[in-house]
Protein backbone atom coordinates (compact mmCIF):
# COMPACT_ATOMS: atom_id res chain seq x y z
CA UNK A 1 0.00 0.00 0.00
CA UNK A 2 2.84 2.32 0.80
CA UNK A 3 4.53 1.47 -2.48
CA UNK A 4 1.41 2.27 -4.43
CA UNK A 5 1.12 5.69 -2.77
CA UNK A 6 4.74 6.46 -3.51
CA UNK A 7 4.33 5.62 -7.19
CA UNK A 8 1.25 7.79 -7.41
CA UNK A 9 3.14 10.74 -5.99
CA UNK A 10 5.96 10.28 -8.43
CA UNK A 11 3.58 10.12 -11.40
CA UNK A 12 1.84 13.31 -10.34
CA UNK A 13 5.09 15.24 -10.51
CA UNK A 14 5.32 17.01 -13.89
CA UNK A 15 9.07 16.58 -14.19
CA UNK A 16 8.71 12.86 -14.34
CA UNK A 17 5.98 12.69 -17.00
CA UNK A 18 7.08 10.71 -20.11
CA UNK A 19 6.32 12.09 -23.55
CA UNK A 20 5.93 8.52 -25.09
CA UNK A 21 3.11 6.16 -24.30
CA UNK A 22 4.07 3.35 -22.05
CA UNK A 23 2.74 0.74 -24.53
CA UNK A 24 5.08 1.82 -27.27
CA UNK A 25 8.09 0.49 -25.45
CA UNK A 26 6.57 -2.91 -25.05
CA UNK A 27 5.30 -2.98 -28.67
CA UNK A 28 8.64 -2.19 -30.22
CA UNK A 29 10.27 -4.74 -28.00
CA UNK A 30 7.98 -7.59 -29.12
CA UNK A 31 8.26 -6.52 -32.74
CA UNK A 32 12.00 -6.79 -32.57
CA UNK A 33 11.74 -10.26 -31.09
CA UNK A 34 9.16 -11.65 -33.59
CA UNK A 35 10.83 -10.36 -36.73
CA UNK A 36 13.50 -13.07 -36.90
CA UNK A 37 10.86 -15.72 -36.26
CA UNK A 38 8.77 -14.68 -39.30
CA UNK A 39 11.68 -14.75 -41.76
CA UNK A 40 11.50 -17.56 -44.40
CA UNK A 41 13.88 -20.42 -44.04
CA UNK A 42 16.14 -21.07 -47.08
CA UNK A 43 15.05 -24.15 -49.15
CA UNK A 44 17.59 -26.72 -50.27
CA UNK A 45 17.08 -29.17 -53.26
CA UNK A 46 17.20 -32.86 -52.42
CA UNK A 47 19.68 -35.23 -54.02
CA UNK A 48 16.91 -36.81 -56.16
CA UNK A 49 15.80 -33.38 -57.40
CA UNK A 50 19.38 -32.44 -58.30
CA UNK A 51 19.81 -35.72 -60.23
CA UNK A 52 16.45 -35.29 -61.98
CA UNK A 53 17.40 -31.77 -63.12
CA UNK A 54 20.64 -32.99 -64.66
CA UNK A 55 19.27 -36.27 -66.19
CA UNK A 56 19.47 -36.26 -70.00
CA UNK A 57 17.94 -39.68 -70.72
CA UNK A 58 19.48 -43.13 -71.30
CA UNK A 59 22.77 -43.25 -73.11
CA UNK A 60 23.24 -45.83 -75.84
CA UNK A 61 26.52 -47.61 -75.50
CA UNK A 62 27.43 -48.21 -79.11
CA UNK A 63 29.47 -51.29 -79.62
CA UNK A 64 30.94 -51.29 -83.15
CA UNK A 65 31.68 -55.01 -82.95
CA UNK A 66 27.98 -55.81 -82.45
CA UNK A 67 26.98 -53.62 -85.40
CA UNK A 68 29.48 -55.43 -87.62
CA UNK A 69 28.15 -58.81 -86.43
CA UNK A 70 24.45 -58.14 -87.10
CA UNK A 71 25.01 -55.93 -90.12
CA UNK A 72 22.65 -53.27 -88.78
CA UNK A 73 23.66 -50.06 -87.01
CA UNK A 74 21.96 -48.33 -84.09
CA UNK A 75 21.30 -45.27 -86.23
CA UNK A 76 19.67 -47.37 -88.94
CA UNK A 77 17.49 -49.06 -86.34
CA UNK A 78 16.36 -45.71 -84.93
CA UNK A 79 15.53 -44.49 -88.43
CA UNK A 80 13.49 -47.65 -89.12
CA UNK A 81 11.51 -47.24 -85.90
CA UNK A 82 10.84 -43.59 -86.68
CA UNK A 83 9.66 -44.47 -90.19
CA UNK A 84 7.31 -47.25 -89.02
CA UNK A 85 3.63 -46.27 -89.36
CA UNK A 86 1.37 -47.55 -86.58
CA UNK A 87 -1.72 -45.80 -87.88
CA UNK A 88 -4.83 -48.01 -87.73
CA UNK A 89 -8.35 -46.79 -88.47
CA UNK A 90 -11.77 -48.15 -87.60
CA UNK A 91 -13.14 -50.64 -90.23
CA UNK A 92 -9.63 -51.42 -91.53
CA UNK A 93 -9.01 -55.11 -92.30
CA UNK A 94 -5.55 -56.21 -91.16
CA UNK A 95 -3.56 -59.42 -90.84
CA UNK A 96 -3.07 -60.67 -87.31
CA UNK A 97 -1.77 -63.62 -85.32
CA UNK A 98 -3.49 -64.98 -82.21
CA UNK A 99 -1.05 -64.81 -79.30
CA UNK A 100 -3.01 -66.05 -76.26
CA UNK A 101 -6.45 -66.48 -74.73
CA UNK A 102 -7.47 -63.85 -72.19
CA UNK A 103 -10.69 -62.86 -70.37
CA UNK A 104 -12.95 -65.00 -72.55
CA UNK A 105 -11.42 -63.62 -75.75
CA UNK A 106 -7.95 -63.65 -77.22
CA UNK A 107 -4.98 -61.33 -77.73
CA UNK A 108 -4.10 -60.66 -81.37
CA UNK A 109 -0.81 -59.26 -82.66
CA UNK A 110 -1.60 -56.96 -85.59
CA UNK A 111 1.76 -55.19 -85.68
CA UNK A 112 0.63 -52.21 -83.62
CA UNK A 113 2.33 -50.67 -80.58
CA UNK A 114 -0.04 -52.67 -78.40
CA UNK A 115 -1.80 -55.99 -79.11
CA UNK A 116 -5.48 -56.02 -80.14
CA UNK A 117 -8.27 -57.87 -78.33
CA UNK A 118 -10.88 -60.15 -79.95
CA UNK A 119 -14.03 -60.59 -77.76
CA UNK A 120 -15.95 -63.87 -77.90
CA UNK A 121 -19.06 -62.26 -79.43
CA UNK A 122 -16.94 -61.02 -82.35
CA UNK A 123 -15.19 -64.36 -82.95
CA UNK A 124 -17.82 -65.87 -85.28
CA UNK A 125 -21.00 -65.18 -87.20
CA UNK A 126 -23.30 -67.90 -85.82
CA UNK A 127 -22.29 -68.74 -82.26
CA UNK A 128 -23.88 -71.72 -80.57
CA UNK A 129 -24.87 -71.51 -76.93
CA UNK A 130 -22.02 -72.45 -74.59
CA UNK A 131 -19.28 -72.14 -77.22
CA UNK A 132 -15.86 -70.90 -76.03
CA UNK A 133 -13.15 -68.89 -77.75
CA UNK A 134 -10.93 -71.99 -77.84
CA UNK A 135 -13.49 -73.72 -80.07
CA UNK A 136 -13.42 -70.89 -82.60
CA UNK A 137 -9.90 -69.47 -82.75
CA UNK A 138 -6.60 -71.37 -82.74
CA UNK A 139 -3.41 -70.09 -81.10
CA UNK A 140 -0.73 -68.92 -83.60
CA UNK A 141 -3.39 -68.82 -86.32
CA UNK A 142 -2.95 -65.96 -88.80
CA UNK A 143 -6.08 -64.53 -90.38
CA UNK A 144 -7.87 -61.30 -91.26
CA UNK A 145 -9.34 -59.11 -88.54
CA UNK A 146 -11.45 -55.97 -88.80
CA UNK A 147 -10.74 -53.07 -86.44
CA UNK A 148 -13.97 -52.00 -84.74
CA UNK A 149 -12.80 -49.40 -82.18
CA UNK A 150 -10.37 -46.59 -81.51
CA UNK A 151 -7.35 -47.04 -79.25
CA UNK A 152 -8.10 -47.04 -75.52
CA UNK A 153 -5.90 -45.44 -72.84
CA UNK A 154 -3.49 -48.38 -73.15
CA UNK A 155 -3.29 -48.13 -76.94
CA UNK A 156 -5.28 -51.37 -77.41
CA UNK A 157 -7.77 -51.92 -80.26
CA UNK A 158 -10.84 -54.17 -80.54
CA UNK A 159 -11.00 -56.42 -83.61
CA UNK A 160 -13.70 -58.66 -85.12
CA UNK A 161 -13.96 -61.78 -87.27
CA UNK A 162 -17.78 -61.80 -87.29
CA UNK A 163 -18.09 -58.66 -89.41
CA UNK A 164 -15.83 -60.08 -92.10
CA UNK A 165 -17.83 -63.32 -92.16
CA UNK A 166 -21.07 -61.31 -92.30
CA UNK A 167 -20.05 -59.59 -95.56
CA UNK A 168 -18.79 -62.86 -97.06
CA UNK A 169 -22.10 -64.58 -96.17
CA UNK A 170 -24.14 -61.90 -97.95
CA UNK A 171 -21.92 -62.22 -101.04
CA UNK A 172 -22.70 -65.96 -101.15
CA UNK A 173 -26.43 -65.37 -100.61
CA UNK A 174 -26.58 -62.82 -103.42
CA UNK A 175 -24.76 -65.23 -105.72
CA UNK A 176 -27.30 -67.98 -104.94
CA UNK A 177 -30.15 -65.58 -105.57
CA UNK A 178 -28.62 -64.64 -108.93
CA UNK A 179 -28.56 -68.28 -110.10
CA UNK A 180 -31.86 -69.11 -108.30
CA UNK A 181 -30.42 -72.45 -107.25
CA UNK A 182 -31.82 -74.94 -104.74
CA UNK A 183 -29.80 -75.24 -101.51
CA UNK A 184 -30.09 -77.04 -98.19
CA UNK A 185 -30.23 -75.36 -94.76
CA UNK A 186 -30.73 -76.47 -91.17
CA UNK A 187 -33.67 -75.43 -89.02
CA UNK A 188 -32.68 -73.53 -85.85
CA UNK A 189 -36.08 -72.90 -84.28
CA UNK A 190 -39.81 -72.72 -84.96
CA UNK A 191 -42.45 -70.14 -84.09
CA UNK A 192 -46.14 -69.53 -84.70
CA UNK A 193 -45.55 -68.09 -88.17
CA UNK A 194 -43.00 -70.56 -89.48
CA UNK A 195 -39.38 -71.54 -88.85
CA UNK A 196 -35.88 -70.03 -88.74
CA UNK A 197 -33.14 -71.57 -90.90
CA UNK A 198 -29.40 -70.89 -90.98
CA UNK A 199 -28.27 -69.95 -94.50
CA UNK A 200 -24.53 -69.28 -94.88
CA UNK A 201 -24.46 -68.20 -91.24
CA UNK A 202 -27.41 -65.80 -91.67
CA UNK A 203 -30.89 -66.29 -90.22
CA UNK A 204 -33.63 -66.82 -92.81
CA UNK A 205 -37.38 -67.03 -92.20
CA UNK A 206 -39.51 -69.80 -93.71
CA UNK A 207 -43.25 -68.98 -93.62
CA UNK A 208 -45.46 -71.89 -92.58
CA UNK A 209 -47.39 -71.63 -95.86
CA UNK A 210 -44.17 -72.42 -97.78
CA UNK A 211 -43.36 -75.57 -95.81
CA UNK A 212 -44.43 -78.54 -97.93
CA UNK A 213 -46.07 -81.64 -96.52
CA UNK A 214 -45.86 -80.83 -92.81
CA UNK A 215 -46.39 -78.23 -90.10
CA UNK A 216 -43.61 -76.18 -88.43
CA UNK A 217 -43.32 -78.09 -85.15
CA UNK A 218 -40.44 -78.90 -82.79
CA UNK A 219 -39.59 -82.04 -84.75
CA UNK A 220 -38.38 -79.76 -87.54
CA UNK A 221 -35.52 -78.34 -85.44
CA UNK A 222 -32.16 -79.75 -86.53
CA UNK A 223 -33.46 -81.08 -89.85
CA UNK A 224 -32.16 -79.96 -93.24
CA UNK A 225 -34.59 -79.07 -96.02
CA UNK A 226 -34.17 -77.99 -99.64
CA UNK A 227 -34.92 -74.27 -99.99
CA UNK A 228 -35.11 -71.43 -102.48
CA UNK A 229 -35.15 -67.69 -101.86
CA UNK A 230 -38.37 -65.71 -101.80
CA UNK A 231 -36.92 -62.35 -100.71
CA UNK A 232 -33.35 -61.10 -100.29
CA UNK A 233 -32.82 -57.60 -98.86
CA UNK A 234 -29.31 -56.87 -97.60
CA UNK A 235 -30.07 -53.29 -96.54
CA UNK A 236 -32.80 -54.48 -94.15
CA UNK A 237 -30.94 -57.71 -93.28
CA UNK A 238 -34.00 -59.69 -94.42
CA UNK A 239 -34.02 -63.22 -95.84
CA UNK A 240 -37.18 -65.17 -96.66
CA UNK A 241 -37.00 -68.73 -98.06
CA UNK A 242 -39.42 -71.33 -99.41
CA UNK A 243 -39.37 -75.09 -99.15
CA UNK A 244 -42.33 -75.45 -101.49
CA UNK A 245 -40.53 -73.76 -104.40
CA UNK A 246 -37.55 -76.09 -104.01
CA UNK A 247 -39.74 -79.22 -103.85
CA UNK A 248 -41.70 -78.14 -106.90
CA UNK A 249 -38.58 -77.84 -109.02
CA UNK A 250 -36.86 -80.98 -107.73
CA UNK A 251 -39.79 -83.40 -107.78
CA UNK A 252 -42.53 -82.07 -109.98
CA UNK A 253 -40.15 -81.79 -112.91
CA UNK A 254 -40.30 -85.62 -113.09
CA UNK A 255 -44.08 -85.85 -112.63
CA UNK A 256 -46.70 -85.73 -115.35
CA UNK A 257 -50.38 -86.41 -115.77
CA UNK A 258 -51.24 -90.09 -115.66
CA UNK A 259 -48.34 -91.14 -113.43
CA UNK A 260 -49.09 -93.58 -110.61
CA UNK A 261 -47.47 -92.52 -107.35
CA UNK A 262 -47.46 -93.64 -103.71
CA UNK A 263 -48.41 -91.32 -100.89
CA UNK A 264 -49.53 -91.10 -97.27
CA UNK A 265 -52.84 -89.67 -96.15
CA UNK A 266 -52.10 -86.68 -93.92
CA UNK A 267 -55.51 -85.16 -93.21
CA UNK A 268 -59.19 -85.68 -93.96
CA UNK A 269 -61.56 -82.87 -94.88
CA UNK A 270 -65.26 -82.86 -95.80
CA UNK A 271 -64.28 -82.34 -99.44
CA UNK A 272 -61.54 -84.97 -99.61
CA UNK A 273 -58.12 -86.03 -98.32
CA UNK A 274 -54.66 -84.48 -98.41
CA UNK A 275 -51.99 -86.93 -99.45
CA UNK A 276 -48.25 -86.30 -99.01
CA UNK A 277 -46.35 -87.32 -102.11
CA UNK A 278 -42.57 -86.97 -101.95
CA UNK A 279 -42.74 -83.93 -99.69
CA UNK A 280 -45.61 -82.35 -101.62
CA UNK A 281 -49.23 -82.16 -100.58
CA UNK A 282 -51.77 -83.44 -103.12
CA UNK A 283 -55.55 -83.23 -102.96
CA UNK A 284 -57.60 -86.38 -103.44
CA UNK A 285 -61.06 -84.93 -103.92
CA UNK A 286 -63.98 -86.95 -102.63
CA UNK A 287 -65.40 -87.16 -106.17
CA UNK A 288 -62.12 -88.77 -107.37
CA UNK A 289 -61.92 -91.53 -104.74
CA UNK A 290 -64.42 -94.03 -106.18
CA UNK A 291 -66.96 -94.45 -108.97
CA UNK A 292 -69.55 -95.18 -106.26
CA UNK A 293 -70.85 -92.47 -103.97
CA UNK A 294 -69.00 -92.13 -100.66
CA UNK A 295 -71.17 -91.47 -97.62
CA UNK A 296 -68.52 -91.64 -94.85
CA UNK A 297 -64.96 -90.76 -95.91
CA UNK A 298 -63.44 -92.05 -92.67
CA UNK A 299 -64.59 -95.58 -93.56
CA UNK A 300 -62.53 -95.44 -96.76
CA UNK A 301 -59.37 -93.53 -95.74
CA UNK A 302 -57.53 -92.87 -92.47
CA UNK A 303 -54.64 -90.48 -91.64
CA UNK A 304 -51.32 -92.30 -91.92
CA UNK A 305 -52.70 -94.81 -94.48
CA UNK A 306 -50.54 -95.53 -97.54
CA UNK A 307 -52.33 -95.19 -100.86
CA UNK A 308 -51.62 -95.34 -104.57
CA UNK A 309 -52.99 -92.53 -106.69
CA UNK A 310 -52.88 -91.27 -110.25
CA UNK A 311 -51.93 -87.67 -111.02
CA UNK A 312 -54.74 -86.11 -113.02
CA UNK A 313 -53.53 -82.49 -112.85
CA UNK A 314 -50.66 -80.44 -111.44
CA UNK A 315 -49.63 -76.83 -110.89
CA UNK A 316 -45.84 -76.81 -110.95
CA UNK A 317 -45.55 -73.13 -110.16
CA UNK A 318 -47.43 -73.42 -106.87
CA UNK A 319 -46.50 -77.04 -106.09
CA UNK A 320 -50.03 -78.42 -106.14
CA UNK A 321 -51.21 -81.72 -107.59
CA UNK A 322 -54.65 -83.26 -108.05
CA UNK A 323 -54.95 -87.00 -107.43
CA UNK A 324 -57.40 -89.78 -108.22
CA UNK A 325 -57.97 -93.36 -107.11
CA UNK A 326 -61.17 -93.68 -109.07
CA UNK A 327 -59.17 -94.12 -112.29
CA UNK A 328 -57.34 -97.08 -110.70
CA UNK A 329 -60.45 -99.11 -109.78
CA UNK A 330 -60.60 -102.42 -111.69
CA UNK A 331 -64.33 -102.40 -111.06
CA UNK A 332 -66.49 -99.45 -110.00
CA UNK A 333 -66.67 -99.22 -106.21
CA UNK A 334 -63.51 -101.26 -105.47
CA UNK A 335 -62.03 -98.44 -103.39
CA UNK A 336 -64.94 -98.90 -100.98
CA UNK A 337 -65.22 -102.65 -101.19
CA UNK A 338 -61.58 -103.82 -101.59
CA UNK A 339 -58.99 -101.01 -101.66
CA UNK A 340 -56.07 -103.48 -101.42
CA UNK A 341 -57.11 -104.92 -104.79
CA UNK A 342 -57.01 -101.40 -106.23
CA UNK A 343 -53.46 -100.80 -104.97
CA UNK A 344 -52.24 -104.24 -106.10
CA UNK A 345 -53.56 -103.77 -109.64
CA UNK A 346 -52.83 -100.02 -109.83
CA UNK A 347 -50.17 -100.18 -112.56
CA UNK A 348 -52.15 -102.69 -114.64
CA UNK A 349 -55.35 -100.66 -114.32
CA UNK A 350 -53.45 -97.47 -115.14
CA UNK A 351 -52.09 -99.01 -118.34
CA UNK A 352 -55.59 -100.00 -119.42
CA UNK A 353 -56.78 -96.50 -118.52
CA UNK A 354 -54.11 -94.92 -120.74
CA UNK A 355 -55.03 -97.26 -123.62
CA UNK A 356 -58.65 -96.29 -123.23
CA UNK A 357 -57.71 -92.62 -123.14
CA UNK A 358 -55.67 -93.06 -126.31
CA UNK A 359 -58.58 -94.74 -128.09
CA UNK A 360 -60.89 -91.93 -127.02
CA UNK A 361 -58.35 -89.34 -128.16
CA UNK A 362 -58.18 -90.89 -131.62
CA UNK A 363 -61.97 -90.96 -131.77
CA UNK A 364 -62.06 -87.27 -130.93
CA UNK A 365 -59.49 -86.50 -133.61
CA UNK A 366 -61.43 -88.55 -136.18
CA UNK A 367 -64.61 -86.76 -135.21
CA UNK A 368 -62.90 -83.40 -135.57
CA UNK A 369 -61.55 -84.43 -138.95
CA UNK A 370 -65.03 -85.39 -140.14
CA UNK A 371 -66.32 -82.01 -139.03
CA UNK A 372 -63.58 -80.22 -140.97
CA UNK A 373 -64.25 -82.33 -144.09
CA UNK A 374 -67.94 -81.57 -143.77
CA UNK A 375 -67.10 -77.87 -143.66
CA UNK A 376 -65.01 -78.31 -146.81
CA UNK A 377 -67.91 -79.92 -148.66
CA UNK A 378 -70.17 -77.12 -147.51
CA UNK A 379 -67.72 -74.55 -148.87
CA UNK A 380 -67.66 -76.36 -152.21
CA UNK A 381 -71.43 -76.19 -152.40
CA UNK A 382 -71.18 -72.43 -151.81
CA UNK A 383 -68.93 -72.04 -154.87
CA UNK A 384 -65.55 -71.86 -153.27
CA UNK A 385 -64.27 -74.07 -156.10
CA UNK A 386 -64.80 -71.25 -158.65
CA UNK A 387 -61.83 -69.30 -157.32
CA UNK A 388 -58.52 -69.34 -159.20
CA UNK A 389 -56.13 -72.26 -158.93
CA UNK A 390 -53.64 -70.51 -156.59
CA UNK A 391 -56.35 -69.69 -154.05
CA UNK A 392 -57.72 -73.21 -154.32
CA UNK A 393 -54.30 -74.74 -153.64
CA UNK A 394 -53.76 -72.40 -150.64
CA UNK A 395 -57.16 -73.36 -149.19
CA UNK A 396 -56.33 -77.02 -149.74
CA UNK A 397 -53.00 -76.64 -147.90
CA UNK A 398 -54.71 -74.95 -144.96
CA UNK A 399 -57.31 -77.71 -144.83
CA UNK A 400 -54.61 -80.39 -144.85
CA UNK A 401 -52.81 -78.67 -141.97
CA UNK A 402 -56.02 -78.65 -139.92
CA UNK A 403 -56.66 -82.32 -140.61
CA UNK A 404 -53.12 -83.30 -139.64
Amino acid sequence: MKLFVALSLLSSTSGFVSTQPAISTSTSLFSTVEAPLRAKKPQYASRFERLKATYKGPKNQHDPSIEEEVGFSYDAFNDAVAATDYSFNRNDVVKGTVVQYDKGGCIVDIGAKASAFLPLQEAGLALEQGVSIEDLIDIDAERDFEIISEEDENGQLLVSVRRIQYREAWDKVLAKQETDEVFEAECLSVNRGGAIFLVEGLRAFLPGSHLTGRLPDDDLVGQKLPLKFLEVNQEENKLVVSNRRAVVEEQMSDLSRGDVIEGVVKALKPYGAFVEVGGMSGLLHISQISMDRIVDLEKVLQPGQKVKCMIIDHDKQNGRIALSTKTLEPEPGDMIKDPERVYAMAEETAAKYHEQQEVERKKREASAKDIVLGLGDALDDLGVGSVDDDSSEEASDNLDSLLN
